[in-house]
């Protein structure tokens, strides 16, 4: 076997050009590939929406990958099993309304069932900041660094992404929502900050109020708990996933009519 070490760097720089290209203009941008994200974009995706995740780790899964306390275990209520069997993930029952699942096939199958679907999932992607715009008040789209540039505190500029709506997963920072707080002011978002554990309000909160904050902006996951001031859950994550189809649906019947 013969060939050039030029040939690979010309290979990843085409074809990731090539896809770069295409992403400058997509419809939904979701930012981190969490379990909300995760699932959000499957759904997204497979209804044709073109689909972009960008997140800052070199990884999938969010909060997942540590289970509990580093035990490789997950929790998953009932109301969420539609979701775990479309990716063909295995749970095993432990009470009448509880399941147990594995945390790394749960990260793993979330991530390929929205490759799957057609998602495009970007790592290693911080957004810094979003595009808006005025008359009336939208987020039309993001600003994104590498992330790698952010750790070595270098000074380079930007680029953007257009989009058609723009969906905070991020987690508990919420870090697209804070910046719109900072930044666009007329967008009167005010974030309360999450309250300490209460599992059980707290799955059912989340779900209640995923959607759309201002026009352009949805918001999924444990960022929704950040923003509205709700109850964490911890190590179980029916809601993550309930509220990542949820966005899902509200982007599709608002793109879709």
């Amino acid at each position: 076997m013969k060939y050039l070490e030029s040939e690979i760097t010309k290979a990843i720089i085409k074809y990731a050009t090539d896809e770069w290209l295409e992403c400058t203009e997509t419809d939904v941008v979701i930012v981190g590939a969490g379990p909300a994200g995760l699932t959000a974009a499957r759904y997204l995706a497979r209804e044709g929406l073109k689909t972009l995740v960008f997140e800052r780790r070199l990884s999938f899964g969010g909060g997942i990958g540590g289970g509990g306390m580093l035990f490789h275990k997950v929790v998953v209520g009932e109301e969420a099993l539609d979701i775990l069997k479309d990716a063909n993930i295995k749970t095993r029952k432990i009470s009448e309304k509880l399941y147990v699942v594995d945390a790394a096939e749960l990260m793993a199958k979330l991530a390929a069932a929205a490759i799957d679907a057609g998602a495009r999932i970007i790592h290693g992607v911080r957004v810094e900041d979003v595009i808006y715009r005025d008359n009336p008040l939208r987020i039309v789209g993001v600003v994104i660094q590498w992330n790698a540039v952010f750790l070595a505190n270098l000074h380079v500029d930007p680029i953007f992404i257009v989009s058609k709506a723009v969906v905070d997963a991020t987690g508990h920072d919420a870090e697209v929502l804070n910046v719109v707080a900072k930044k666009v002011p007329n967008a009167n978002i005010v974030l309360k900050g999450e309250k300490s554990a209460y599992a059980t309000l707290s799955e059912e909160l989340v779900v209640k109020h995923t959607g759309e904050v201002i026009p352009g902006l949805y918001v999924a996951g444990m960022s929704v708990a950040a923003l509205y001031g709700l109850p964490r859950m911890g190590p179980i994550f029916s809601s993550m996933l309930l509220s990542g189809k949820k966005v899902a649906e509200e982007i599709i019947k608002k793109l879709r009519g």
